[in-house]
C-alpha cells in the first residue's frame, strides 16, 4: 500500500466539462466531497484543478457578441471563470468545514530558485494550517510561448517541489492503454516502471477541452516517478474514484507509475523540471559524458567543455548537450557562460557543474 500523508491531484479539463464544454459543477461537488474524506484523514492535499475557461464559457456563453481570437476568448473566459470557479469550490469546501485558498501561478514563477521557494513556502504554509490549496496556470496572463504545456505539466511541478507522496492525475479515461482507448480490444497497463516502453501504445493527440493528451502524461509521470513519487492515471469520473485511489487501488483500474527507489534532492528536482528554463547550451566531449553517466556522481570539469551555446549568468540553469546533439542533462551553472568559454578544454580549475547541481536526463 503506498504512504499518503501528502498527495497532489490534478483534474483534468475533461472531467470537469459537460460535453458542450460548460463547467460540471455536480462533478466537481463530489470531487470536493472525496478530497474532504482524506483531508479529515489528515492527509495534506494540494489540488491542481482546470476548469477556469469552461467556468468563464459557461457564464459569458450568451454575453460575447463579437468574435474573439483564441488568445483573447482564453483570457476573457479564464478572468471571468476563475472568479467562478474558485467561489464554488469555496462554497463546496465550506459545507465540509474547510478552508480553501487559491494560488495562481506561470511558468515563469518556477525559473529562478526564489521564485521557486517563496511559491513552495506558501503551499507549506496553507498545508499546515489545513488550507487545501488549489492551484491553476494564470491564464490571463501567460501566453503561448510561456504556457504549461497543461496542468499535468504544473502538477508534477507541484508534486515535485512539495515532496508529495503520490500525484493522481485524473483524466476521462481509466489509464494508459495499449492501444486505442477506444478499441474494445484495448487494455489499461495497470503498472509502468523506468524500463517499460510505452512509447508506441500512446497517440499524440490532445484532450477535447485541455491542451495535453496521454504523450504528455506519459512524459511528466516518469520523470515525477523517477524522482521517487508514485504517479496514478485514472479516470476523475469514476464515482467515488479518489477513495478507491487511496484504499481500493487494486479493485479500480488504473496506470501506476513505479516510483524510484532512490529520492531525488530538493535542488535537483527543481532542475529536472527546468528544461523549458534553460539560458543557453554547454556542449561536451565522449568521455565527459560517460562520466557524467556513470552513475558515480561526477561534476562537469572544464576539460569535458567543447562548446557554449547563448549567454547565461553564474546560477543560471543549462542544457548539457553530448557531441550527438542528445540532451543528457540540465544542470545550475558555477560560471558565466564567458568564463566557461575561457576555460573550456583546459584542465584544472573549478567545475563548471558541480554533481550537487547536475540532474542526468
Amino acid at each position: 500500500m503506498m504512504k499518503l500523508e501528502r498527495i497532489v491531484i490534478k483534474v483534468g479539463s475533461n472531467v470537469l466539462t459537460r460535453p458542450d464544454g460548460t463547467l460540471d459543477v455536480t462533478r466537481i461537488s463530489a470531487i470536493v466531497d472525496q478530497i474532504a474524506v482524506l483531508h479529515h484523514r489528515g492527509i495534506e492535499i494540494t489540488l491542481v484543478s482546470s476548469g477556469a475557461v469552461a467556468s468563464g464559457r459557461s457564464e459569458m456563453r450568451h454575453s460575447v457578441t463579437r468574435a474573439l481570437d483564441p488568445v483573447s476568448q482564453r483570457q476573457l473566459y479564464s478572468a471571468v471563470g476563475q472568479a467562478k470557479l474558485i467561489n464554488r469550490y469555496y462554497e463546496f469546501f465550506r459545507e465540509h468545514g474547510i478552508e480553501c485558498g487559491q494560488i495562481l501561478t506561470t511558468k515563469e514563477n518556477f525559473a529562478t530558485r526564489r521564485h521557486y521557494l517563496n511559491q513552495k513556502h506558501c503551499i507549506e504554509v496553507m498545508l499546515q494550517n489545513r488550507v487545501i490549496p488549489i492551484v491553476n496556470e494564470n491564464d490571463t496572463v501567460s501566453v503561448t510561448e510561456l504556457m504549461f504545456t497543461d496542468n499535468d505539466e504544473l502538477s508534477g511541478l507541484i508534486a515535485s517541489m512539495m515532496n508529495a507522496d503520490a500525484l493522481f492525475l485524473l483524466s476521462n479515461i481509466d489509464g494508459i492503454y495499449d492501444g486505442n482507448p477506444a478499441d474494445p480490444g484495448s487494455r489499461v497497463i495497470a503498472d509502468i516502471s523506468a524500463d517499460t516502453d510505452v512509447s508506441r501504445f500512446i497517440q499524440d493527440g490532445k484532450s477535447t477541452f485541455g491542451r495535453g493528451g496521454m504523450l504528455t502524461k506519459n512524459r511528466i509521470a516518469r520523470k515525477v516517478a523517477g524522482e521517487g513519487i508514485s504517479v496514478i492515471v485514472a479516470n476523475g469520473k469514476r464515482e467515488n474514484i479518489l477513495i478507491d485511489l487511496a484504499d481500493n487501488l487494486d479493485t479500480i483500474p488504473h496506470t501506476l507509475f513505479h516510483p524510484a527507489q532512490e529520492v531525488t534532492s530538493s535542488v535537483k528536482k527543481w532542475i529536472a523540471h527546468s528544461e523549458g528554463f534553460a539560458k543557453g547550451e554547454i556542449h561536451i566531449s565522449r568521455p565527459a559524458a560517460e562520466a557524467l553517466l556513470s552513475g558515480r556522481g561526477a561534476s562537469l570539469l572544464p576539460i569535458g567543455v567543447t562548446d557554449v551555446k547563448g549567454e547565461f549568468e553564474k546560477g543560471d540553469i543549462v542544457k548539457v548537450i553530448g557531441e550527438d546533439g542528445t540532451l543528457l542533462a540540465l544542470g545550475r551553472t558555477s560560471s558565466d557562460s564567458a568564463e566557461v568559454m575561457e576555460s573550456k578544454g583546459s584542465r584544472g580549475g573549478r567545475h563548471v557543474i558541480h554533481a550537487d547541481y547536475l540532474y542526468i536526463e
